[in-house]
């Protein structure tokens, strides 16, 4: 149900509970809401990391926004509290997603990230799934553990290619052209497809970081 629906679902619930004396339909215009604010909430998180991705982007220091933690444990609990399994599980994410970007802390970030990893696969929530990975393998690789990493992303973009995110498919390349060399395989095939990918979809930031990220392999080799 769209937010507009909600809202005018509240007002006629009240309309039916002071006018006519139904009040059977309070219960669940209240859920309606808190389903509301929950989704408001990780809205809310979601463009503060984008302006903390942003900033980083644009080689500028990156501050965390305290809000940004607070809004996304809020989703996260109001989901519980309703029942809402995939809600729940996107919160959970982007809970472990700022553990990781923001504070560079795995340890937090992991039990996050797997969590909503199981919660998302329940609500057969693809796209969640695909991030819940995506991130996982950033940690294995962070932690040296390399095939753990480039199945993690592998896995991650199928997942993408399933739910129809593009560009998502071709970010996990990046790090699977980072990995193929740390292994001694060619990058460039992978990081040819990614830009692809990348262009085919607008996306125009992917499409900086992989010729970024070719130059940097290109220098070291």
């Amino acid at each position: 149900m769209r937010i507009d629906e909600r809202i005018q679902q509240a007002g006629t619930t009240y309309e039916q509970a002071v006018f006519a004396g139904d009040t059977g339909g309070l219960d669940g215009a209240e859920r309606g809401l808190d389903a509301m604010e929950a989704d408001i909430a990780l809205a809310r998180g979601r463009l503060l990391h984008a302006r903390f991705l942003s900033a980083r982007a644009d080689r500028a220091t990156p501050v965390e926004d305290p809000a940004e933690l607070a809004l996304f444990e809020r989703a996260a609990t109001t989901y519980r509290e309703l029942g809402d399994v995939r809600g729940e599980g996107e919160a959970l994410f982007w809970m472990g997603c700022l553990h990781q970007v923001v504070r560079r802390d795995d340890d937090v970030a992991v039990p996050l990230l797997e969590r909503s990893l199981q919660l998302a696969t329940r609500a057969d929530d693809k796209a969640t799934q695909a991030e819940a990975l995506r991130h996982l393998g950033i940690a294995a690789h962070g932690a040296g553990r390399l095939d753990e990493a480039r199945e993690r992303l592998e896995e991650s973009s199928r997942r993408w290619r399933a739910a129809g995110v593009l560009p998502g498919v071709a970010a996990n390349m990046i790090g699977l052209a980072v990995i193929a060399t740390a292994q001694g395989r060619p990058a460039d095939p992978i990081l040819d497809e990614a830009l692809v990918i990348a262009r085919s979809a607008g996306a125009h930031a992917v499409v900086r970081q992989i010729e970024e990220v070719r130059a940097g392999i290109q220098a070291g080799a």
